[in-house]
């Protein structure tokens, strides 16, 4: 999510049939989904949001994100209950085209964007677990329901505990899920590191063909070791990055990782193609987000 990713269009496409882990478009709360939350064999539970309640995410969970954040997307994140809240069993991430004053502007002459930009045009969400919640190696699981049309692009990602010392792309990123609204029928799956990320055009990914991402829930997650992560799709693996067993600027994931979710409009990647006003308000909605790791 920390990028750019025009050069994805290069990755070739994986069809994998979808028949496991779709529902259907209800957005209540299923016996089903509450049958799932036994923990994958070899894998215990250490940490879990079912989102149930009603209200402001739960705060020992989660930190919001505040104002213009990165890759030059258009949203302003607020924590604003339109745009984040937790209702019937699920988070709900909700875009809006509206008009809000950036409280971080200075003057159209500043150098930095967020500084220089005194209205966002949309407002949106992210919220992040770091400081608060953070993991090394593991199962992390998402189940979602994304928004559709052009200009949306949600994610589901992590970034290296590090990140404020040494940096990005030094400190690590992997990109759960990604989707951009224009390429509707695929998701993607990355990994940025110092040697491996967009800047150089080396960033590691696929992409993976997915069926209705809009209407029904998928769960998007990675099966992360000191040997390699591996990104799954309803169960179904479709993407490993290995540890080639060189230095930091290769592999920098043997340390803790804190998670983001985020719905950004527009941008570096989300952008490439405009947005359509026309869609709005989207919503990405969140089953739950769980970490398990392997039973010694």
């Amino acid at each position: 999510m920390q990028k750019s990713l025009f050069s994805k269009y290069l990755i070739p496409l994986i069809f994998i049939g979808l028949t496991l882990g779709s529902c259907d478009g209800n957005n209540k709360k299923t016996n089903d989904t509450e049958a799932e939350e036994e923990s994958p064999a070899g894998y215990t539970l250490v940490w879990a949001d079912e989102f149930d309640g009603k209200g402001e995410p739960n705060l020992d969970n989660w930190a919001y994100e505040i104002g213009f954040i990165r890759n030059n997307e258009a949203q302003y994140y607020t924590d604003n209950p339109k745009n984040i809240r937790v209702e019937d069993g699920f988070l709900i991430i909700e875009s809006h085209k509206e008009k809000v004053e950036n409280e971080t502007f200075v003057s159209e002459e500043a150098d930095n964007w967020t500084k220089n930009t005194e209205f966002g045009e949309y407002t949106s969400a992210s919220i992040t677990t770091k400081d608060l919640n953070e993991w090394k190696y593991g199962k992390v699981s998402v189940r979602a329901k994304l928004p559709k049309g052009t200009g949306t692009w949600p994610a589901i990602w992590m970034l290296g505990k590090n990140w404020k010392e040494v940096g990005w792309p030094k400190c690590g990123e992997i990109d759960i899920m990604e989707h951009v609204g224009y390429q509707s029928d695929s998701i993607f799956g990355t990994v940025h590191t110092e040697a491996f990320n967009h800047i150089k055009k080396t960033e590691v990914g696929k992409s993976v063909f997915i069926e209705n991402p809009y209407d029904d829930f998928h769960e998007y997650s990675i099966e992360w070791t000191p040997e390699k992560i591996v990104f799954l799709l309803d169960g179904t693996a479709y993407h490993q990055f290995e540890n080639q067993h060189k230095t930091n600027a290769e592999w920098p994931f043997d340390q803790p990782f804190h998670l983001k979710l985020n719905l950004a409009i527009g941008g570096s990647w989300g952008g490439l193609k405009g947005i359509d006003d026309s869609i709005f308000p989207q919503k990405m909605i969140i089953d739950y987000a769980r970490v398990y790791q392997l039973q010694e």
